[in-house]
């Protein structure tokens, strides 16, 4: 694993499509176990985006290939963003990132096991204690989540130890989207200790579409989501600003995390009380 930093890697095209097919270049050399991840959830994304047409079943309301979809996708943006992050960490640190990459690749690639077995079987991957196997398909979920959180800790912990190459105002927007996806992790704990992601109603009611997320009640999964893209958002914000207004950067970067952080704290708290962010009658 090689250290690159991607916060100023020169770029050798304008194009968009080129600049993408660069970065994912780039990211192979630097971190080839979260890049293979990653392609192995496109693989299995574009079969599940076949299958969908195909396959009448539905689970919770939703066509049954619509969550590993929604995983895959999640999983891609996760590793892809994991590895671009920790490869501006300097050459001290990389030898843990290595070891984190594994951490989060063991646990990504159970965990989409998982909902993908459950989804050919036509049945729920989480909260499902239906039988003995689906019950420990879930402990096993639950042990990668808790694998993948404790990686996070470690890599948290390395970011703010280690300063990332880049402007102050990206390095912080690193190091509080990190944290703040660390937040967005845990409060996934509550659907757990819940059994279920709706408050004040079954799973599986009425929802927005494609997204699933309840109109009718409290739904903990859109704190959780936008806690976990804090990831992308926050370091994303930093780099901007650092770039747009770099003697203002760090503070309006401190203040964007904050209201980030307000917004998903917010709308955790809304759910609890079983309203829904959006009603729709």
């Amino acid at each position: 694993m090689t250290t690159v930093s991607f916060s100023a890697s020169p770029v050798n095209t304008s194009s968009i499509p080129g600049r993408v097919r660069q970065g994912l270049r780039v990211l192979h050399q630097v971190n080839p176990v979260l890049s293979w991840v990653g392609w192995m959830n496109v693989a299995l994304l574009l079969l599940a985006v076949v299958l969908l047409p195909f396959d009448s079943r539905t689970v919770t309301g939703l066509p049954v290939w619509v969550k590993p979809i929604k995983f895959c996708l999640s999983v891609i943006v996760y590793v892809w963003t994991l590895g671009w992050l920790l490869a501006d960490l300097p050459a001290p640190a990389q030898r843990a990132v290595r070891r984190i990459s594994w951490a989060v690749a063991l646990s990504m690639v159970a965990e989409i096991g998982c909902i993908y077995l459950q989804a050919a079987r036509g049945t729920s991957s989480h909260f499902n204690a239906a039988t003995a196997f689906d019950g420990m398909l879930f402990s096993v979920m639950g042990i990668m989540i808790t694998v993948n959180t404790l990686a996070t800790v470690a890599a948290v912990w390395l970011v703010w130890r280690y300063r990332p190459y880049g402007a102050a105002g990206y390095v912080w927007g690193v190091r509080l989207g990190l944290l703040l996806f660390l937040i967005g992790s845990v409060l996934g704990g509550m659907m757990i200790h819940l059994n279920q992601h709706t408050v004040g109603a079954p799973d599986g009611g009425p929802g927005l579409p494609g997204l699933g997320w309840s109109t009718r009640a409290g739904d903990l999964r859109l704190a959780h989501f936008l806690g976990l893209h804090a990831l992308q958002v926050v370091p994303l914000l930093g780099w901007w600003l650092a770039r747009r207004l770099p003697r203002r950067a760090v503070l309006l970067t401190w203040l964007g995390a904050a209201c980030y952080a307000g917004l998903v704290a917010f709308l955790f708290v809304q759910a609890l009380h079983g309203q829904p962010f959006i009603a729709l009658r």
